[in-house]
């Protein structure tokens, strides 16, 4: 019965484009040492905590090629005050990469040794395991060593010179509204067992039946609706930025990410990215 992603769409927010890139890159001062540090999302585990600040320590909790960029990241990023995240691309020498699932082809060839998408910035005050994320609402200067990728994302109107400031409604948003007053909502156990049916459908490539929903007819009507209205958001949705390919096939981006006063929503076409992302093992283990 969550209403805070209806209520997002209708208030002020950010929208940015999500990048495909991998392994995840965190970096910047550790607040606990004062130190530089890079490492993968592990930097914020709450036991086996992997936060790198030299070689030796990226060789002691690292392995194969996640080591190996994580190496470079550490020569080449920047040292800053803040702590960030992002995905990385590759490594500087050619115009097209496929860093994960999806290739991105650039305008020229990149110069600059590494290539990172930044998207979050984080706030601690003595410990990375109580580090507040928030969406980056600014752009990293490139350096002669690291390029930065911050694709502009914008909702189209018709006009590349006046884009809208919010999106258009579509009518389903009445009929979600209404939908969600008389829905009978399910328990957190039983919401797990859907999204592993969901998440199975689709990666089969079968249709979303209310079976999938433990015969929760109205709640599987619900969830149609919400697909369309994320499509209908998407189709609205532009970027700029490497043209983006799945295989052979040209698509706008992975997806857009909304970020308001209601929280942080991601818009993904699933039947096209997580398709191809469920079949795609890489820096799985990181």
């Amino acid at each position: 019965g969550d209403t805070s992603f209806l209520q997002s769409i209708k208030s002020e927010f950010h929208l940015s484009v999500k990048v495909d890139g991998a392994p995840a890159i965190v970096w910047g001062t550790n607040p606990a040492t004062g130190k530089f540090f890079v490492g993968t999302k592990s930097v914020f585990n709450k036991v086996k905590i992997k936060i790198n600040e030299s070689h030796a320590e990226i060789d002691q909790n690292h392995i194969g090629e996640v080591a190996t960029i994580l190496h470079t990241c550490f020569d080449w990023l920047p040292h800053t005050d803040g702590i960030f995240q992002g995905d990385f691309i590759g490594f500087g020498g050619s115009d097209e990469y496929t860093p994960n699932t999806i290739t991105y082809q650039f305008d020229e060839v990149v110069q600059e040794n590494i290539i990172i998408a930044p998207h979050t910035v984080y706030t601690a005050d003595s410990d990375l395991r109580d580090a507040v994320a928030s969406p980056m609402k600014f752009i990293i200067t490139d350096t002669p060593y690291c390029k930065f990728v911050f694709p502009k994302a914008y909702i189209w109107s018709g006009s590349y010179t006046e884009p809208n400031t919010e999106f258009e409604l579509p009518p389903v948003v009445d009929m979600i509204e209404k939908l969600m007053q008389t829905v009978e909502f399910v328990t957190d156990k039983d919401a797990a067992q859907i999204k592993k049916n969901i998440n199975s459908a689709i990666r089969n490539g079968k249709g979303i039946t209310p079976y999938d929903f433990m015969g929760n007819v109205d709640l599987c009507n619900l969830y149609g609706l919400m697909l369309v209205l994320k499509e209908e958001l998407m189709y609205q949705c532009r970027n700029i930025g490497p043209r983006a390919f799945i295989g052979q096939d040209e698509i706008s981006a992975e997806g857009y990410v909304m970020s308001s006063e209601f929280g942080t929503f991601k818009l993904v076409n699933r039947r096209s990215f997580s398709v191809a992302n469920f079949t795609n093992g890489k820096y799985a283990t990181v």
